[in-house]
């Protein structure tokens, strides 16, 4: 029965918003990319990659409902799993809540963005590996993680994690072998598209471009003494006055116009030696991004004028296309969305209360984190550890935003019913501490068959 009010939001958001909804630039440049893929400077093409698998049907509408059916399956997914792991029905239902009702959830799915889709992957290869550990379903969680880093390079975190959840189950060399051949396999081969298109071995080549554009809130040159080949990178704007991150990376008044060569490499070698520098600025710069985490609301934009233009609300008006070329052919038509009443009047008006604020979600994640610890187990500190893993990345490497911190919602419900279910994996004990993982019941057979000769 939760599913179909969830069902019915989505319906709402169809036949609201048609056919998409667009997020700035960065919709267009999936758009485009989806046309001519090739390897770019700041995102890898994992969605590119998707919506380019959707384009025979020449319609942004069954991106979006294919975004609102990935979304709708995740949760159905999570269920799934946590009825296994003793959950009952009611406990289960309510732990996906958030996954179904989420109005950000339902918001990204209905734009033309990368964030449902690695959304459901960093969150599907977690659950494969919350499963009984082979080989083969190592290898799944690590083709499903790493084709999550294709979507957004943050998923190599999560990877590393997944890694480090192995080594603590003590799952042995083989499942471990499993997922990172599965995961080198499709990075190692899009880096080396990467090399053969840019000459860059990587997922991208702004690493050091987000990096100091997040060291800009802080960098006194003074301080920091830059050598001469990277002085073009101080800003001219006194430190106290100076813009949010995203304004140093696409505004044109920005000290990267001015400059030439590999400038990602010029500007990576400068905010290391910022960070260097100055690590006390730049921990109480990550600590300010951090403290949008305690805002009960989502965005602050209440204004009749900031309606119309935030992107992380369902629009007001109708807005013009940033890029009307690249989303008629994707769409083999007029693109532009349109808004039909009173469907989007409905969803407006419940996008004011149908969300989980920040900080039930933060503290919620914290005590799941605690209580995983305490109680020994390393099934639900996985996803849980993922979960704060999303959320304080970006601040440390290119700047806060709400819409990071949406993904970790399904991972963090995930960690919290699994601590509530109490039950190991389908694999045996689990709990740290216990000596290892249970025998498997053929080997527990065998130990006592040779004890008794």
């Amino acid at each position: 029965m939760v599913l179909v009010p969830a069902i019915a939001l989505r319906g709402l958001a169809m036949l609201g918003y048609r056919p998409a909804l667009f997020f700035w630039a960065d919709s267009f440049s999936y758009l485009r990319a989806a046309a001519d893929p090739v390897p770019g400077t700041f995102r890898p093409l994992g969605y590119s990659l998707f919506l380019a698998a959707l384009s025979p049907g020449h319609s942004l509408a069954l991106v979006t409902f294919a975004q609102h059916a990935l979304g709708l399956g995740l949760a159905v997914a999570a269920y799934a799993l946590l009825r296994r792991r003793g959950l009952p029905g009611w406990g289960a239902a309510a732990m996906v809540t958030p996954l179904l009702y989420d109005e950000f959830l339902i918001l990204l799915e209905h734009l033309i963005m990368a964030d449902t889709l690695f959304t459901v992957l960093v969150t599907g290869g977690i659950m494969v590996l919350l499963g009984r550990v082979t080989p083969v379903t190592a290898a799944c969680g690590g083709t499903l993680l790493a084709l999550a880093a294709l979507t957004r390079t943050v998923g190599l975190v999560v990877l590393v994690l997944a890694a480090g959840h192995l080594l603590l189950r003590r799952a042995g060399w083989r499942p471990l072998a499993a997922l990172a051949l599965a995961a080198t396999i499709p990075l190692a081969g899009y880096a080396s598209w990467m090399a053969a298109t840019s000459g860059t071995f990587g997922l991208t080549r702004a690493d050091g471009l987000f990096l100091w554009s997040r060291t800009m809130t802080f960098a006194d040159c003074a301080k920091i003494r830059p050598e001469p080949r990277l002085a073009p990178l101080c800003p001219d704007v006194p430190v106290a006055g100076r813009p949010a991150p995203p304004y140093w990376l696409w505004q044109p008044s920005s000290p990267l116009r001015e400059l030439r060569g590999d400038v990602n490499e010029r500007a990576g070698r400068f905010a290391r030696a910022a960070i260097a520098a100055q690590p006390g600025d730049y921990l109480a710069a990550v600590g300010s991004d951090l403290r949008g985490l305690w805002r009960w609301e989502r965005t602050t934009a209440r204004s009749a004028a900031m309606k119309k233009t935030n992107p992380y609300w369902f629009p007001f008006e109708e807005q013009p296309l940033g890029d009307r070329a690249a989303a008629e052919s994707y769409e083999g038509g007029p693109a532009a969305t349109r808004i039909a009443e009173p469907f989007a009047g409905w969803l407006r008006a419940y996008q004011r209360v149908g969300y989980l604020p920040f900080p039930l979600l933060v503290t919620s994640l914290a005590g799941t984190l605690a209580a995983a610890v305490i109680r020994r187990m390393p099934d639900a500190l996985l996803p849980g550890l993922a979960a704060a893993a999303l959320i304080l990345a970006p601040p440390f490497t290119n700047g806060f935003d709400v819409r990071y911190v949406v993904p970790a919602i399904p991972l963090a419900c995930l960690a919290a019913g699994l601590v509530l279910a109490g039950r190991s994996s389908p694999a045996g004990p689990l709990r740290l501490g216990d000596g290892g993982p249970a025998l498997h019941p053929a080997r527990l057979d065998r130990r006592r068959h040779r004890l008794r000769q």
